[in-house]
């Protein structure tokens, strides 16, 4: 039986790119190498949508999370901390794990913290080095306005930074424009490759408070980085068949286009939705992102069941995490999927619901997904 991943990360990968990924290796200290690398760097930026430089980890997203937090602050520097998720919380525990004074802003699950929140905590609590949030936290499905916080920061000397491991690629997102000082994101979202590189933005003012960092580093050292990435090199050995594929990846985004990326992923997260609620399940987020659709279990029906019964049938969404689990399923629509994966991952839902004993009108989801996507 195929499988079908509607995980919001690992994500189906294109067989293009596993083809690209399967030639014979090369070495990385070579003029091919090199420029490999000087190519990949100039399509990371266009997709960060930056004029800086965008540093690739060989690492998870959290990686390029823990990353940017030993770059950014110094000892004796307070940080701020957005809470509303899973992902948010590897913040707050990262900025502790390096003895860093962290102001956790605690929003409820399933509703995006505001610029106002961050603005008042800011406020009260002078020194603050780095604001860390989440663009899209997917262990909720809440979309974060990174604009409007980025506009309200513009005052403050704190930088920002935002993991938009699932995010990046789905919605706008214009660090420069911004003032987004730092976007992390990773290889096994919207990038379409199989997990194992992090990603790094960084701006000029963060620059300024990296040079004169002294938390303990030495693999995350950006200043490494750096040097090496003005050579078209890594300072460290990178993963060179994922670097491969990353180029051809980026030639696939690019060629979409990001505006026609992200108008994609609002469509199919739109006909997700509109197929759930026709089945009369409830949607989790008050402010959903286009990375997934988080979905509430209905009353009587066992969580864990209905997502056995999903992978049984070859269907691969995610469950629930902490609090949640048991109690929601998330649909994740990333990675190389299309209209009709939708539809495919709507039947799958309604077959796995059929076999846990909930009451529905067969089909229901699948028409009322076509009407969104004719649309």
């Amino acid at each position: 039986m195929k499988t079908r991943l509607f995980t919001p990360g690992p994500v189906m990968v294109p067989e293009k790119v596993l083809l690209k990924m399967a030639e014979p290796i090369f070495h990385h200290r070579t003029p091919q190498y090199e420029g490999l690398f000087a190519e990949v760097n100039g399509k990371l930026k266009k997709l960060f949508m930056t004029e800086g430089d965008v540093f690739t980890l060989a690492s998870s997203g959290t990686g390029a999370m823990e990353t940017a937090v030993v770059n950014i602050l110094s000892r004796g520097d307070k940080a701020i901390a957005v809470r509303g998720g899973k992902f948010g919380e590897r913040w707050y525990e990262i900025c502790v794990a390096y003895g860093i004074e962290t102001i956790a802003i605690d929003v409820e699950w399933g509703t995006a913290v505001t610029a106002e929140q961050i603005k008042k905590v800011l406020d009260e609590n002078p020194g603050v080095g780095a604001v860390f949030t989440t663009m899209s936290e997917t262990s909720t499905g809440v979309l974060t306005d990174m604009k409007a916080i980025g506009e309200m920061m513009k005052d403050y000397d704190a930088a920002l930074v935002t993991d938009a491991v699932s995010g990046l690629g789905v919605h706008e997102l214009c660090p420069d424009e911004w003032g987004v000082d730092m976007v992390v994101s990773g290889s096994q979202k919207t990038i379409m490759l199989p997990p194992g590189l992090g990603f790094i933005s960084v701006s000029p003012s963060a620059w300024d408070k990296i040079k004169k960092s002294d938390l303990p580093k030495y693999y995350w050292d950006l200043k490494k980085y750096k040097k090496s990435i003005d050579k078209n090199q890594n300072p460290f050995t990178p993963p060179v068949s994922l670097i491969v594929g990353l180029n051809a990846s980026l030639d696939i985004i690019l060629g979409e286009g990001l505006e026609n990326m992200w108008a994609r992923h609002a469509k199919m997260a739109a006909a997700t939705r509109a197929g759930v609620e026709a089945l009369g399940m409830g949607l989790f987020p008050k402010d959903p992102s286009n990375v997934l659709t988080t979905v509430c279990i209905p009353d009587g029906v066992d969580g864990g069941a209905l997502v056995k019964a999903l992978k049984k049938n070859g269907v691969f969404p995610a469950g629930g995490q902490a609090q949640l689990k048991g109690k929601i399923i998330r649909i994740g629509h990333i990675g190389h999927l299309d209209e009709y994966d939708v539809l495919a991952s709507l039947s799958g839902l309604e077959r796995a619901l059929a076999e846990v004993g909930y009451s529905f009108t067969t089909g229901a989801s699948v028409q009322a997904a076509q009407a969104v996507l004719a649309g």
